[in-house]
């Protein structure tokens, strides 16, 4: 039993080693796929991305995904604990697990992990939440994340999406063309934000004005300067 339980020990410690390692080589390489586009593009779909740093990502992006995703992203430690409670609280009914997710909890969910929705998953990305949040800055973490984000069938990170939707680079996206990109997040594969049905159009309007107020109060400043 006590040999099992050293293993058992050894096998987590190595575990946390190597994911420590993990999160520091993208602390400043690109992250070459994640396994979202490995599932997509072994299923057919094609891998279309162009990574770019965040200095050649229209500063309208970030305040749309920040204005529309996670306000409170330049204030909190990786975790929303009032959007958790709300989720938490919604899914008392035993139904799977959503919603409460902030850009850092994203980030690493997307980075490292598969896509799936149990407990396990769900701890392994806490554990990957702590370490980007820990080893990385704010602009690190949201430059990840729209690099390798999806926004259609096989289109992920910003420049691609810009020039799959809007045919030009992810810096010369306008105040209304980012807002609809953020809309599109929760479903990028079924909304389109170069051909926006009402509810797309309504949506970014709100995410519109929102912006102005995540401008006006600094809440994208972390990440832009």
């Amino acid at each position: 039993m006590r040999r099992l339980l050293r293993w058992v020990v050894a096998g987590v410690l190595g575990l946390m080693a190597v994911s420590v390692a993990w999160v520091l080589l993208y602390r400043v390489a690109p992250v070459p796929a994640t396994p979202l586009m490995l599932i997509r593009a072994a299923g057919g779909s094609g891998l279309d991305r162009e990574w770019r740093p965040l200095s050649a990502v229209s500063p309208h992006l970030v305040r749309a995904v920040i204005a529309s995703e996670d306000t409170a992203f330049c204030r909190h430690g990786g975790f929303d604990w009032d959007a958790i409670q709300s989720a938490l609280e919604e899914n008392e009914d035993g139904a799977s697990l959503k919603g409460g997710s902030t850009i850092s909890q994203q980030t690493a969910k997307n980075a490292f992990l598969w896509p799936d929705r149990t407990w396990i998953r769900k701890g392994a990305e806490a554990w990957f939440t702590l370490l980007v949040e820990t080893l990385w800055t704010k602009r690190r973490i949201l430059e990840v994340y729209l690099n390798i984000v999806e926004w259609d069938d096989g289109v992920y990170g910003a420049e691609a999406a810009a020039r799959h939707h809007f045919r030009k680079p992810a810096a010369a996206l306008t105040r209304r063309e980012a807002a609809l990109l953020a809309v599109v997040l929760p479903s990028p594969r079924s909304w389109s934000p170069s051909s926006p049905g009402p509810y797309v159009a309504r949506r970014a309007g709100i995410i519109d004005r929102r912006m102005a107020l995540v401008e006006r109060d600094g809440l994208a400043d972390c990440a832009l300067r």
